[in-house]
């Protein structure tokens, strides 16, 4: 089995577990390779150099399963760094929430036998894919896995959303912008500006408004084969597009295409995780705090 490994920069209260990590997934027999940013900086913090059989430049690498080191942020960044690959993803939280993040530091050794074993399981995700009546102005990875925000970038002029589905108008979102999201991403900026919260396989989009000018603007789910085409208008001369957090400005009046992506995330989950004790854990969902 080979695996390569991605992190992020903020592992400072982590190393020793990390270093033990990498020793128990050698003295398995599992093949390691590391990300070379990741590794640089790991060799700077570390006693001795990361204990892996090779180091990865750019994209350009093959492996069994990638392995992200962080929070939810750095495992949107790992599934652009593994592309269109259909490599799966395992995620360890070393951040916040880490809600696509499965396993915590504690339980890193313990999964290494779970790993060689193959005792785990993969979720397909779906992204979105956007394109532009402007190609070139266009982020250079356009697909995102958690959401597509539509924003104003003027901080006092509302911006009009014109959206269609499958060329048949829809609606005219008028407020602060709108967000088109994955299930996936459906726990993230969807849920904060009260968009329902939607399992991570159902073959759905969520549109939801970002204040709205008008009550009657609800958030929507609509199957994911639809094709969605916007266009935004405003007093403003431009509005930026975010793709799970990298923007772009684009000029008022340019309308982009939101489709489902050719290819998926694959997510790799422990045999015991299921979507209802992630809202438990993660999210306190139905706790009671008396």
């Amino acid at each position: 089995m080979k695996i390569a490994i991605y992190g992020n920069m903020y592992q400072e209260d982590y190393l020793n577990q990390l270093s033990d990590f990498l020793v128990a997934l050698s003295h398995s027999g599992i093949k390691v390779e590391m990300e070379s940013k990741f590794y640089n900086y790991l060799c700077r913090l570390l006693p001795q150099e990361p204990q892996v059989d090779g180091v990865i430049v750019g994209t350009d690498f093959e492996a069994d399963m990638a392995i992200s080191i962080g929070g939810d942020g750095t495992f949107l960044r790992t599934a652009r760094w593994v592309g269109d690959k259909q490599i799966p993803i395992l995620g360890i939280n070393t951040g916040h929430l880490g809600y696509l993040a499965d396993i915590t530091v504690d339980e890193m050794i313990p999964a290494v036998d779970d790993l060689k074993n193959g005792l785990y399981k993969v979720e397909n995700r779906s992204l979105i894919e956007v394109t532009s009546t402007r190609k070139e102005a266009i982020v250079d990875w356009n697909y995102a896995l958690n959401e597509v925000a539509i924003l104003k970038q003027d901080t006092s002029s509302m911006i009009e959303v014109e959206t269609k589905v499958n060329e048949m108008d829809l609606a005219t979102y008028k407020g602060d912008g709108l967000i088109v999201s994955t299930p996936t991403g459906s726990t993230g900026y969807n849920l904060s500006v009260g968009g329902p919260i939607v399992e991570p396989t159902a073959p759905n989009w969520i549109i939801s408004p970002i204040a709205a000018h008008s009550l009657t603007m609800r958030p929507l789910v609509v199957s994911d084969s639809r094709e969605l085409t916007i266009t935004t208008t405003s007093r403003a001369t431009n509005y930026r597009v975010s793709l799970d957090g990298r923007s772009v400005t684009l000029p008022v009046g340019t309308t982009i295409k939101l489709r489902k992506a050719s290819f998926e995330v694959k997510v790799v989950q422990r045999l015991k995780h299921n979507f209802g004790s992630t809202l438990r854990n993660k999210l306190l969902w139905g706790v009671d705090k008396r």
